[in-house]
């Protein structure tokens, strides 16, 4: 998924809807499948994503439609001609002629209206001269399985502005982990992983505040899984169970230093275990979703690093994730 700018801490993965804050002294206990496996994502978002602009070659030379129109690289092209668009080939299935057009885009959370006037290229195709963004991938981890739909990630998949992704589907993949960059202060580090989209494991539904959540199509064989009842988490010595390589997960010692009723950000963790350390330098991107337990529950999930110490970072409550 994609990597966020670096100011203070860094989303983990590849983002408003705020959840309700629980508290843990009232929430009742759940039952649920332990995750920590890592999974390939794939998310398409409402409306066309115009990641670049270009010059469209015609033969009276070179024409630039939605540049001279004033768009800019980050709109997002919600419809032309008053028909929705959410990719390439619904731009062009309204391009049929090369009379001005109305494009609305979302700009920085508003809406704005253009008229563009389409240019014929030298194989006689009607172009705007953007280049389009078809969807957001990437990997990160499944916090937990509950019946037939998953919890993950704890955070949002962001739009380069910073707001939360606009979703109209997504999907889920079996992921390896084939490596990763260790992370320092100050230049987080990532996992690396493949994953193909041939074999979509579920479907995802929803992205907001407290991560991405789905419902599975193939249903895992629970006779591997492990289940693990819910808890609020407090100060004190807990564990994550992350992969770090292939496709297992492995369970690493940490430390809650702090506890916060908010809508995300509940904990602050601090990686203990050595083995980890060494290998990747503590969190890094990629981790997002992985679940924190202490005293044998699922009290909540990893969500940032801090860049200036990559062995520290935030959590998020579980309660916040199952209440999404």
């Amino acid at each position: 998924m994609k990597k966020i700018k670096r100011i203070l801490l860094v989303f983990l993965v590849v983002a408003v809807l705020f959840s309700t804050v629980v508290n843990g002294a009232f929430a009742d206990e759940e039952t649920v499948y332990l995750g920590g496996m890592p999974a390939g994502f794939f998310l398409e978002s409402r409306g066309a994503y115009v990641a670049g602009l270009c010059d469209v070659i015609t033969e009276n030379g070179l024409k630039s439609p939605a540049k001279d129109a004033g768009l800019s690289v980050g709109d997002v092209i919600l419809d032309i001609d008053g028909k929705e668009v959410n990719n390439a080939l619904d731009i062009e299935n309204t391009l049929n002629d090369d009379v001005l057009k109305s494009i609305v885009v979302d700009r920085k959370g508003k809406k704005e209206e253009f008229s563009v006037k389409p240019a014929t290229d030298v194989n006689g195709k009607l172009k705007l001269g953007v280049f389009i963004r078809e969807g957001v991938s990437g990997i990160g981890t499944v916090t937990y399985i509950k019946d037939d739909c998953f919890g993950s990630l704890g955070h949002p998949v962001l739009n380069d502005d910073g707001s939360v992704l606009d979703i109209i589907k997504g999907g889920i993949y079996d992921c390896t982990v084939t490596g990763f960059v260790k992370g320092e202060r100050g230049k987080p580090g990532e996992l690396r992983g493949v994953f193909s989209r041939r074999d979509e494991k579920g479907v995802i539904n929803k992205n907001n505040e407290t991560g991405v959540y789905g419902k599975l199509i193939q249903k895992p064989d629970k006779s591997d899984m492990t289940e693990i009842k819910t808890g609020e988490g407090k100060p004190g010595n807990a564990f994550i169970y992350t992969t770090v390589d292939g496709r297992t997960p492995v369970k690493y010692s940490v430390s809650i230093i702090k506890y916060e009723e908010s809508a995300t950000k509940n904990f602050v963790i601090k990686i203990t275990d050595e083995r980890l350390i060494e290998m990747t330098g503590g969190i890094v991107q990629g981790m997002s979703g992985s679940p924190i337990v202490q005293d044998g529950k699922l009290v909540g999930a990893v969500t940032h690093v801090f860049i200036n110490d990559p062995t520290r970072g935030f959590g998020i409550s579980i309660y916040n994730m199952l209440n999404n």
